[in-house]
């Protein structure tokens, strides 16, 4: 029998949830995403020192600031990963500019400008957005451009539904950290069957298939190989080095968990956002408020460690 990784392949697309290279080509997944905590940690690897080197060089060159060079960082990692994997490479949007439409679109066009740069083309790259109202406005800005888009930290419902109303190409509901909000509020050990991250993403699954919604969904951030399996079948998953290893290893039967046809017909009725009713629905779900607005100061918090690390790369230089 396949490995049950190779088996998922089979049913679902595969991503792989690092920018570590090496992880990268050891697994073969199909489309690979970072972050800036991703970017961060890759960073600081000897492996990658000349990526790190041509973005300060570049930085010298150009003048450019700390900020700027940091994403130029990521667009190197990023150029990179679409010489390993055949699909789609992510890149994230500072989270910074969270709460800033015209921010957001500007930096996104010059992500893939950069891309392009290196003759890598715009349908190779998803640009990376927070799921706030603001970045789901500037993702519907960019789709109607040609800029794909995939809208992260997605912890609700309501999220997913304005995302698909504004054409956006791909959703990454956080299972895991969903799951770690409930575990910690309620003092419970969920199974499959009980989680409620497993449940956010099935609920999200089931109302894009009954209302034919094309936004792909991807699951993201899981914390044990059981969540993986019970989302067999899912558009997408981007899943970390060790479980992938966990999967690969296993040679166990996986079986399809989820499938279009019988998950549309649990599904919430449609739903029809503005800008009050997104903003009020979120603000009653006390787990996706705080998971959002904790997910942006991670990667806030990230991206300005790693603007330091070139802060300090171009006072060696000088």
């Amino acid at each position: 029998m396949n490995s049950k990784l190779d088996q998922l392949k089979s049913m679902t697309v595969v991503t792989a949830d690092t920018g570590d290279m090496e992880a990268i080509r050891a697994y073969a997944p199909v489309d690979s995403t970072t972050n800036p905590s991703l970017i961060l940690k890759a960073a600081q690897m000897e492996a990658y020192g000349a990526l790190v080197e041509e973005a300060i060089l570049w930085g010298i060159h150009h003048h450019a600031t700390a900020s700027r060079i940091a994403m130029r960082l990521a667009v190197n990692f990023g150029a990179e990963l679409t010489k390993i994997v055949p699909g789609r490479v992510s890149t994230e949007v500072d989270a910074d500019l969270s709460f800033d439409v015209e921010g957001t679109v500007a930096q996104a066009r010059s992500i893939i400008e950069d891309y392009v740069e290196r003759g890598v083309r715009r349908d190779r790259v998803l640009v990376k957005i927070a799921a706030t109202w603001e970045g789901i406005q500037a993702a519907s800005i960019l789709q109607k451009d040609g800029i794909d888009c995939n809208l992260t930290l997605i912890f609700s419902l309501t999220q997913a539904a304005a995302c698909a109303d504004a054409g956006v190409f791909l959703v990454s509901p956080f299972v895991g950290r969903i799951s770690d909000w409930y575990a910690k509020h309620e003092g419970k050990t969920y199974t499959v069957e009980t989680d409620p991250g497993l449940a956010s993403l099935k609920q999200i699954y089931a109302y894009y298939k009954a209302y034919d919604i094309k936004t792909v969904i991807m699951g993201a951030s899981f914390r044990n190989q059981g969540q993986i399996e019970a989302l067999a079948g899912c558009d997408s998953l981007t899943i970390a080095p060790p479980l992938l290893d966990g999967l690969a290893k296993d040679m166990g039967a996986l079986p399809r968990k989820l499938d279009p046809h019988s998950a549309a017909k649990d599904a919430p009725a449609r739903m029809y956002l503005d800008e009050k009713s997104f903003r009020f629905m979120l603000n009653e779900d006390a787990m996706a408020t705080e998971k959002l607005a904790e997910g942006i100061r991670i990667f806030s918090r990230d991206m300005q460690a790693l603007r330091e690390l070139v802060s300090k790369r171009l006072q060696m230089a000088a």
